[in-house]
């Protein structure tokens, strides 16, 4: 269903919450006030009846319009396109059908979703059989002659060696017909976890094809590895643990051939951003905007974990479209000096579509946005007392979160894992890649505690996967104390004389010489 773009704000005014799973059981925890609110919000967002909210499903529409009625109600104006609470994308949607695609290696069939996924693409082969090539990390000096062959490469995800971006150049370059990766089960930081959701791609429509567009592109559970090189004489373990190293690897042939016949599904599908506004107050200021961000969209449905298949999103990222809900609440149509945008973006999931369609087609003049402050990657489960800062030293707004979380007791830090490229996977990133002073913070911890033995879990149970839900664990006092710093950040960036800046020798300043 698409949305209906320009609902009156009385219209919206009438669209009533869902009932909201387990919202007694939750509220009934938390001592202040603020805290539950915000969390029953949440609740409303991320229940069973909104489905997961994927981008372009019924779900995903019915959240906006919630939003969107809260928004109105709050006292925001829209800010979406001709006057409405909505920017739309139009999106191409390839879906690989996991009932009817089959995958083998010789005689032994590979499960899609849960021994191998695929990205698809417009352009990628349907159907074939071809031999089946180690090369190592897929280096082009590895590669030889792998023409009319399918690679199976070492899926390296730290700096020193290939990049799966170089891989699959690399690999396309020499003529294979498709690539094969072993998730790495040695980058413990942040391993992939199986079964996945689903084997889609969704992007802009007219976008240009990615790279590798024509490859069949694989991803390959390490558990299934075994089968993979059934006869072919190498030992896994080794094979694995020289490759968790970064050591060399031999190239080898295997026996038996890969082959796939793989059934698409394209289909064209809508999805908004929903776009509110809290006027500034100052004649000298108002022009200026601020852009306060989280993403909408969740997963959806997809391949069931545990029995469950209903992938609700909740810390990622509807807990943080709920704080955005929350800050307009408690303003009331207060403005701050400078005007706020308030954004809920779709397609975040997908590779930051709606944050990328905005910062290239913005509401309000581009020169006018001078500030993108990003709610995501946020996992209230212990204690915060320390927290990672994206772009922490790159833009005077560094300076303001120092001063923030000082005044909340946070002491705040650089990524300390930036293998996992966190800084360019949120939304934040299409603002300061287009020279727009931004910021993203994530729950820190010391090593060897308690609050990183429960990060790590979550990555392991709870990301992109069902398990993250309204009945996971939360630390009420750690999340009362992120939103406590939220609400500051934003008033003394909002009402500071001068707007962010970038501070000199800013590595990711666009056009840094």
């Amino acid at each position: 269903m698409i949305l209906k773009w320009l609902m009156t704000g009385a219209a919206l005014a009438t669209v009533a919450a869902p009932a909201p799973r387990n919202s007694e059981t939750r509220s009934n925890e938390i001592a202040d006030t603020d805290t539950r609110t915000w969390w029953q919000a949440t609740e409303a967002l991320s229940g069973d009846t909104m489905e997961g909210r994927d981008t372009g499903s019924p779900g995903y529409d019915r959240a906006a319009r919630l939003l969107a009625a809260r928004f109105a109600a709050a006292g925001l104006k829209p800010a979406g396109e001709n006057g409405s609470w909505y920017q739309q994308l139009k999106l191409v949607d390839l879906t690989v059908d996991a009932r009817a695609t089959r995958i083998r290696i010789g005689a032994a069939p590979l499960r899609l979703l849960h021994d191998i996924t695929l990205r698809p693409s417009a352009n990628m082969p349907r159907a074939l059989n071809a031999p089946l090539v180690f090369r190592g990390y897929c280096g082009a000096e590895a590669l030889g002659d792998v023409r009319g062959k399918i690679v199976l490469c070492y899926g390296w995800r730290r700096s020193g060696l290939t990049s799966a971006a170089e891989r699959y150049t690399t690999v396309e370059a020499a003529g294979a017909l498709g690539i094969v990766t072993i998730a790495d089960p040695g980058f413990t930081v942040e391993p992939m976890q199986w079964p996945v959701a689903y084997a889609r791609t969704v992007a802009p429509v007219g976008a240009p094809a990615p790279a590798a567009d024509r490859l069949l592109a694989a991803t390959l559970n390490p558990a299934a590895l075994p089968r993979v090189l059934a006869g072919s004489g190498q030992d896994v373990a080794a094979l694995i643990r020289a490759g968790s190293a970064g050591a060399a690897l031999a190239n080898f042939d295997l026996p038996a051939p890969f082959a796939a016949t793989v059934v698409l599904r394209r289909r064209m599908i809508a999805s908004a951003n929903v776009l509110g506004m809290l006027p500034g107050t100052d004649p000298a200021l108002r022009n200026q905007y601020v852009v306060l961000s989280a993403h909408l969209d969740g997963y959806g449905r997809g391949e069931p974990v545990k029995g469950d298949g209903l992938y609700n999103g909740t810390l990622d990222d509807a807990a943080y479209v709920a704080l955005l809900q929350r800050l307009a609440e408690r303003r009331q149509g207060k403005g701050y000096r400078r005007s706020v945008i308030f954004a809920a973006f779709t397609g975040e999931e997908k590779g930051l579509l709606g944050a990328t369609e905005f910062v290239a087609h913005p509401t309000v003049p581009r020169a006018a946005l001078v500030a993108n402050i990003n709610l995501d990657q946020l996992r209230p489960i212990f204690p915060l007392e320390l927290m990672t800062v994206h772009a922490l030293d790159d833009t005077t707004l560094g300076d303001a979160v120092r001063a923030s979380a000082g005044a909340g007791g946070i002491a705040v830090q650089h990524d300390p894992e930036p293998e996992r490229n966190l800084l360019r996977r949120a939304d934040h990133w299409p603002f300061l890649s287009a020279g727009i002073p931004a910021t993203g913070f994530v729950f820190g911890y010391r090593a060897g505690t308690d609050s990183e033995r429960r990060y790590r879990l979550w990555y392991q149970t709870g990301y992109h996967k069902p398990q993250d839900d309204l009945d996971q664990p939360m630390d009420w006092t750690a999340a009362a104390k992120f939103n406590a710093f939220f609400y500051d950040l934003v008033a003394r960036v909002a009402d500071a004389d001068r707007p962010p800046e970038w501070k000199p020798g800013s590595a990711l300043r666009p056009g840094r010489k």
